[in-house]
């Protein structure tokens, strides 16, 4: 590390996300997973209705910082939902946050999720969601239900800003690429991907703006203050021209609608 913790933190401060400026830096930075998953959060909350005492699932939470992030600044319940991480692990963090009554680790599968159908207000997911729900059935089967007719669902997910005509991906990204960014996929493709299941309704897709710049930004502080390679190299030679993050927030439609496009299939 060259920089001191107080200069990290001054890099670390955005003023497009001001709630997450005020977690201190090395607690984010030893607990990321990938890109920033404050600024993250924060981006999604501000397309979602939070209020104080909603019950929300956070899926897919990592070190569920996102889901102590959620409890601190809006006053909700959540249930922070993982399988890379133990729930006891969570826990441990969860309680040094002083967030025992509001933060209720969970370790489960995405495809196999221990919870009554309507039990959430809200359903959110960062960095998470593309590993899992791109399949075709994944909402209906799987999530949906569980959120309250007219609860909202929303994802924050790395992008595209356009779907590409051809499998490979642009000559100048071909050096960094990995079979599993196959995953990354443009917001009019996550609109489709959700409205084809009847469902829900969405509300908003987008980029977020200069998504890639904080992308590299916490990229490369992470691997400052770490030593580990991340994604700079790609994020540079692409310089916003492909990648990105993408918010998706959609409702789930009223029983009366959504009930008659509700047909799960056997594997349910």
């Amino acid at each position: 590390m060259t920089r001191t913790k107080e200069e990290l933190t001054r890099a670390f401060k955005l003023d497009e996300f001001p709630r997450s400026a005020k977690y201190d830096v090395a607690w984010t930075l030893d607990n990321m997973m990938g890109p920033n998953v404050l600024w993250l959060t924060e981006y999604l909350s501000q397309a979602m209705d939070l209020k104080p005492g909603m019950r929300v699932l956070d899926l897919g939470c990592g070190k569920a910082i996102s889901s102590i992030f959620l409890a601190k600044e809006f006053d909700v319940q959540v249930w922070a939902t993982d399988l890379w991480v133990p729930a006891s692990e969570n826990w441990e963090r969860v309680k040094e946050a002083g967030l025992e009554d509001g933060v209720f680790p969970i370790h489960a599968e995405a495809h196999s999720l221990p919870f009554a159908e309507a039990f959430f207000d809200v359903i959110v997911s960062m960095d998470a969601y593309h590993y899992f729900g791109t399949d075709d059935l994944y909402l209906g089967n799987h999530l949906a239900r569980l959120v309250k007719p007219e609860g909202q669902i929303g994802i924050v997910v790395p992008g595209l800003v356009q779907e590409w005509s051809s499998a490979d991906p642009p000559e100048h990204l071909r050096p960094h690429w990995n079979w599993g960014f196959s995953s990354f996929h443009s917001p009019g493709w996550w609109r489709r991907h959700w409205e084809r299941s009847g469902l829900v309704s969405v509300e908003s897709a987008e980029l977020m703006p200069d998504g890639w710049k904080h992308w590299l930004t916490a990229d490369l502080l992470c691997t400052e203050w770490r030593g580990e390679e991340g994604d700079a190299e790609l994020l540079r030679a692409d310089a916003g021209r492909n990648l990105g993050f993408v918010r998706l927030v959609a409702r789930r439609k009223p029983d009366d609608q959504s009930l008659q496009h509700w047909k799960p299939s056997p594997t349910n």
